[in-house]
């Protein structure tokens, strides 16, 4: 990796932090892209700790918001040369409903449409770098979402259905917007993949009731794996040659696998990609894919 630019959001703590310590380790220019600064550089110098590597930057990045992912691409766009890998990390399990300035749904903002603009803005970077990847990060509870364009920015939480299912609508909004991502960059360079790193046992998960932590923490212990075995897919994925050219795919555990249910359905993943561009709200200005 060693000349390579690699951009993680929410590379600060978790996932995120462990793939960028690896990654380090391997040689590349990391780009910490995060909300909160001081727990950013706080990695930042952990991670130059542990792997020798100096070449580890700190920028600011609220994803869930529109004007600071235009400021953070603006940033990027005229300070790098070059830009090998963008990973999508950030991620946030709802505990209520709540919106940002841009009258989005936090979760689905931070999670889908914040790196989906974020993507456009950075995708002529990517092609000049080409081969470069764009890495998504997913999750295999996608099988529990009913997300449809219709309810892709919810104002109201279905009957019977908890907040936090928007984070599983999320993730399939993530899959749905690699597909159609790879479809789009076919002839470009620009790789796009997707991946399930696994249960893995991060603070996104630690929000749990008190009543709710006890069976928890037993649940953990027997399926969550180390955040050191859940970055393994994304390292994986960013730095293999193995994957080279290889485009559109979902991975869990270095394989590629099959996605089951109407996540495979094209028409819909062109429904997403529509509804999310009107609400990034791209301009004629910006890059399209």
């Amino acid at each position: 990796m060693e000349g390579k630019t690699v951009i993680i959001t929410g590379g600060n703590r978790g996932l995120g932090k462990e793939t960028a310590k690896t990654l380090a380790k391997k040689g590349a220019k990391i780009i910490l892209a995060c909300r909160n600064l001081q727990a950013a550089c706080e990695a930042k110098e952990e991670i130059i700790r542990e792997s020798k590597n100096t070449n580890i930057f700190v920028k600011q990045l609220n994803i869930s918001s529109l004007k600071s992912v235009r400021a953070f691409a603006e940033e990027i766009n005229s300070s790098e040369e070059r830009l090998d890998v963008l990973l999508h990390n950030a991620a946030i399990v709802p505990e209520k409903l709540q919106f940002t300035e841009d009258e989005l749904e936090l979760a689905m903002a931070t999670n889908h449409l914040g790196p989906f603009l974020l993507t456009h803005l950075l995708i002529e970077l990517l092609k000049k770098s080409a081969p470069s990847r764009i890495l998504v990060t997913s999750s295999v509870t996608y099988h529990f979402s009913s997300l449809n364009s219709k309810n892709l920015n919810l104002k109201t939480v279905p009957f019977l259905k908890s907040v936090r299912s928007i984070y599983f609508d999320s993730k399939f909004a993530n899959i749905c917007f690699t597909k159609e991502l790879a479809r789009r960059l076919q002839g470009t360079g620009v790789t796009a993949n997707c991946f399930h790193p696994g249960l893995v046992d991060t603070e996104i998960w630690t929000r749990a009731p008190s009543f709710f932590s006890w069976p928890l923490e037993i649940f953990n212990k027997m399926f969550f794996v180390t955040v050191e075995k859940g970055s393994e897919t994304g390292v994986f994925l960013a730095s293999s040659e193995d994957v080279e050219g290889v485009s559109g795919k979902y991975f869990v555990d270095y394989k590629q696998c099959r996605l089951w249910g109407s996540v495979n359905n094209e028409v819909k993943w062109k429904e997403m990609w529509d509804v999310s561009k009107k609400l990034v709200q791209l301009s004629i200005s910006d890059s399209h894919i």
